[in-house]
């Protein structure tokens, strides 16, 4: 049998192999390529009052000004929005 994992523990899992070298362990930017770039804090309210519509697009689609690469052609669209689910759970 198959384990079934949250949504979030599946983000979760997405964000540490995707997500983590650039946004730290716990999103807040603190890794040194997150210095560099000047990355926001994934709980900072700048963050979470965006959409979930704008969060899945900039993962996406990427930030060109960020550097931040596009995902869509190495995550599915359930990944995604998982990791969507994920960046909502770090609000502070």
């Amino acid at each position: 049998m198959l384990p079934t994992y949250s949504l979030a523990e599946s983000g979760a899992e997405t964000y540490r192999a995707h997500c983590s070298a650039c946004h730290g362990a716990k999103g807040a930017g603190d890794t040194m390529i997150g210095r560099n770039l000047k990355l926001r804090v994934l709980g900072s309210d700048d963050v979470q009052k965006r959409s979930d519509d704008e969060l899945f697009t900039i993962i996406s689609k990427g930030m060109e000004k960020n550097r931040m690469p596009a995902f869509d052609r190495r995550l599915s669209k359930d990944q995604i929005r998982e990791l969507v689910e994920y960046i909502r759970s770090l609000k502070k």
